[in-house]
């Protein structure tokens, strides 16, 4: 399917079925294994179990995560330089807690070969609980059902809950339930094949790296009474985790269990001498604790602890405690659709996938891929600032400060780092779990220096949305200080006639362009760092005297470098073209020829899997949208013709080879009116992982494309804004939607946004009044005074699609034509090559025929 074309509803409704609050598969099917597991994720934002079958078979990759728990690696670079990332960085797969196998009459029950009668599987929204129930006739004709539940606790961050019953439905006959805990890192289980664990055998740059020794080294392991234990320390980062696993038994069948303790392997089996029309019911509680170096014995005291705890309350606690905190979540969250079933499912999915990413992590930040799979290493990147805060900031603002803390803890590393770049301040990594760079592509990484910037605007938008000065001036100051020091010290000063501030050497957000001169979204975005950390000095300056005189011992600060830094964004290089009237991504890109994308097959992308970057390098041709998020989120620095002129070129060499994209080219179509485009795009954004569009859901979900879902219904077609400490609506209700409603919380108020073709009603719950304007006119309100306003329309709509035709023909500033052309791929496969070495120079380099 063309992530481009999305025109039916993408999911098998026979297999899964729209419902507003779950999400419900009828039928197993082994063909999509992979989609399935990352789907059926319970997570925490700490934990997170992949939806593998409890019997372990039959799976595409058995995975258990722990956000931050890693291992470290050399990187090897074919070809070093100085300040190249050296340690690579990998999350962990840890020891798999779901084992529970089931044996009927000595027959295990394997998915894949057994004659199931029914099977449902469900993922409840409204409390987090992974549901699943089959009928099974065994090979002898006995008829048995098996119930299971799975739960990652939101309020006991290390808890996980899991419960299995099997009933014999017709016939008496043995049972053994073999629990386990096992680590899969290093260690196999019966059924192991090499070719269906994580990432071995691929060659996609998206998917994590194969470790090549031994991970995990056992410190831990015991299984005695209803209790097992596995501990383990990390080879190379010396990171320590433990596991354990308690046990209750229900039956009134005659029974035994028998333990097994092995290193890599813990088992506590239990033999039930079954009873037609009896239950047999287990519940397993599993507590999960990791550290940077805590001894292994104690973070498996602290597992005791969690589960003595959990073995005096029970399950249905931990039910109740889940269920109550989802009505909390919901309540601050749910952005509802009236009158469509499948649409309302897909974004509750997508909201829901974005708790279970980030509610519990903590002290940690929230990965590309969250706690539901291996993709991208489990690094951090931009994607948490960007297209994640915004949610949290908005809906729930201690999380989104947990996130925020957590970069302010990187700081040291930060300010490392830059000293390696030959830069001041300090530079966040690209992509990184401890702290350090571990992007080994510097072109498409480590040059991507605007991360500076997005987490400045991340700090500054939940300030602004909160209120909350305390966090800038105790800890997000130092932030804004270090990272505009940092661009001061990159960029310089040019003369012609007037002096200009210029950003050279850098890649913006579109990764299909690399290391040139003034990208737009670098300098905007830089040019917005340097502004707020004037403004925020001044502020504490002039409010907290006390605080600003410790910031200046602290860090140094002067007054002729805030004085610098204003100088700086007031003279800020901002590229414009003025024979195409747009903004070129960079000084350069319109020099280059026009990728046309409408003669470039879909078996062809994404562009980055079948071209040499050097290939995609040549031509405007785009993996995300680039100038489009400037325009998005500096936007009161844009006119509407600037921001109308600029999607008309960029959208069509747009690819969307990035998840990152769709959901900001919907936001901006819909603002300069395309409303069928940003449907389109926010159709694909809603789809991303339930239909698998990239192909890489296997991997874990795309939880940035989540948070955009949320930032394209609210920031997009409710058309809310946040500038300079000031709330706006402009509303752009897509075309057949009867009703849109979210809550947003401003200043610690509770806002109630209601949007029709007719009306923009929003009330407001205890807390303080709220300004706001709703197109430019001023409007309050207040708990008993709501706020209703009559709309005429929704804003100027263009009908019709843009489509993938390149606006070529197109005259540059020069006079130049733009011209546009498609590269020759080579099906590298089909390619036959001469078994005769290579002649070679005195260095040993390899002359190629023909160079």
């Amino acid at each position: 399917m063309s992530i481009r074309d999305l025109t039916t509803d993408p999911l098998d409704r026979g297999r899964f079925p729209a419902d507003p609050w779950r999400l419900v598969e009828c039928t197993h099917n082994a063909e999509d294994l992979g989609v399935t597991e990352t789907l059926f994720t319970v997570a925490n934002g700490y934990l997170g179990m992949r939806g593998n079958p409890e019997e372990g078979r039959d799976a595409y990759a058995h995975g258990t995560f722990v956000n931050g728990f890693h291992e470290t690696w050399p990187i090897r670079h074919a070809e070093s330089a100085y300040g190249f990332a050296r340690t690579g960085q990998t999350i962990v797969n840890v020891p798999d807690a779901k084992l529970l196998k089931v044996y009927v009459d000595d027959e295990p029950l394997t998915l894949g070969t057994a004659d199931i009668e029914h099977y449902e599987r469900t993922l409840d929204f409204r409390d987090g609980v992974l549901r699943r129930c089959l009928v099974w006739r065994t090979p002898s004709g006995k008829r048995v059902k098996v119930e299971t539940t799975r739960m990652v606790s939101m309020t006991q961050r290390h808890l996980a809950v899991l419960t299995l019953e099997v009933t014999m439905l017709e016939g008496d006959a043995p049972i053994v339930i073999s629990s386990q805990l096992l680590n899969r890192q290093d260690g196999t289980d019966e059924y192991y094949t090499p070719e269906s664990s994580m990432g071995e055998g691929m060659n996609d740059p998206r998917k994590a790296v194969a470790f090549e020794g031994r991970v995990l080294l056992p410190r831990v392991h015991y299984a005695r009474d209803d209790r097992m234990m596995l501990g383990y320390r990390c080879a190379n980062s010396l990171m320590t985790i433990a596991v354990a696993a308690d046990h209750r038994l229900e039956t009134e069948d005659e029974h035994e269990h028998i333990l097994r303790d092995d290193e890599d392997l813990t088992k506590m089996v239990f033999r039930v001498e079954a009873s037609e029309g009896r239950t047999v019911r287990l519940e397993k509680m599993v507590a999960y604790q990791s550290s940077r170096g805590v001894p292994v014995r104690e973070l498996s005291d602290r597992c005791d602890r969690t589960l003595d705890r959990a073995a005096r309350h029970g399950v249905e606690h931990y039910l109740a405690e889940q269920r109550a905190w989802y009505g909390r979540f919901w309540a601050a969250t749910d952005v509802e659709v009236d009158g469509d079933d499948a649409l309302q499912q897909a974004i509750r999915f997508n909201i829901f996938s974005l708790a279970q990413a980030s509610a519990r992590a903590d002290q940690q930040g929230v990965p590309a891929k969250g706690v539901t799979g291996s993709g991208y290493e489990g690094h951090y990147f931009w994607d948490s600032e960007v297209y994640v805060a915004p949610f949290l900031s908005f809906t729930q603002p201690d999380v989104a400060r947990n996130l925020l803390h957590f970069r302010t803890r990187m700081l040291p590393a930060a300010r490392a780092r830059a000293r390696e770049m030959a830069q001041s301040g300090a530079l966040f990594p690209w992509r990184t779990i401890n702290g350090e760079e571990a992007s080994a592509y510097y072109a498409a990484g480590s040059a991507q220096v605007h991360i500076d910037a997005d987490i400045a605007y991340a700090l500054m938008q939940y300030v602004e949305a909160t209120g909350d000065e305390g966090f800038l001036v105790r800890d997000g100051v130092d932030l804004l200080v270090e990272t505009s020091r940092m661009w001061a010290e990159l960029g310089f000063w040019r003369s012609n006639g007037e002096r200009s501030f210029h950003i050279h050497g850098v890649t913006g957000p579109d990764e299909y362009t690399t290391v040139v001169n003034n990208n737009l979204f670098t300098n905007v975005m830089a040019r917005f760092n340097l502004e707020q950390a004037v403004a925020s000095v001044e502020r504490i300056k002039h409010d907290h005297p006390t605080e600003h005189a410790q910031l200046v011992h602290r860090l140094g600060l002067t007054d002729e470098e805030v004085e610098e830094w204003r100088a700086c964004a007031e003279g800020m290089a901002i590229p414009f073209d003025e024979g195409l009237g747009i903004h070129p991504q960079d000084d350069f890109f319109l020099d280059r020829e026009v990728w046309d994308l409408s003669q470039t097959p879909d078996e062809l992308r994404p562009l980055l899997l079948h071209y040499h970057p050097l290939v995609i390098y040549r031509f405007q041709v785009l993996k995300q949208a680039d100038v489009v998020l400037a325009l998005f989120l500096q936007g009161d620095r844009f006119t509407q013709e600037q921001k109308r002129a600029d999607f008309e070129y960029y959208d069509p060499i747009t690819t969307g080879d990035s998840t990152l994209s769709a959901v900001v080219q919907s936001i901006i179509a819909a603002e300069v009116g395309y409303h069928e485009v940003a449907k389109k795009y926010f159709d694909q954004a809603l789809y991303v992982d339930l239909a698998n569009l990239h192909d890489n859901t296997v991997d874990g979900l795309h939880i940035a494309s989540a948070g955009g879902v949320w930032s394209a219904l609210v920031f997009g077609f409710a058309g809310m804004r946040d500038r300079g400490g000031v709330l706006s609506f402009d509303p752009r209700l897509p075309v057949g939607w009867e009703a849109l409603r979210f809550p947003v919380k401003w200043h610690g108020t509770q806002l109630r946004v209601e949007l029709t073709e007719k009306r923009l009603a929003i009330t407001a719950e205890a807390g303080d009044e709220v300004r706001l304007f709703v197109r430019g006119n001023e409007h309050t309100v207040s708990e008993g005074t709501p706020l209703s306003i009559d709309l005429d329309c929704h804003g100027e709509r263009i009908d019709g699609m843009l489509g993938d035709r390149p606006l070529v023909g197109g005259t540059r500033a020069d006079g130049t034509q733009i011209t546009a052309g498609v590269p020759e791929a080579i099906d590298f496969d089909e390619v036959t090559f001469s078994d005769q070495p290579l002649p070679h120079d005195p260095h040993g380099v390899p002359h190629v025929p023909g160079d």
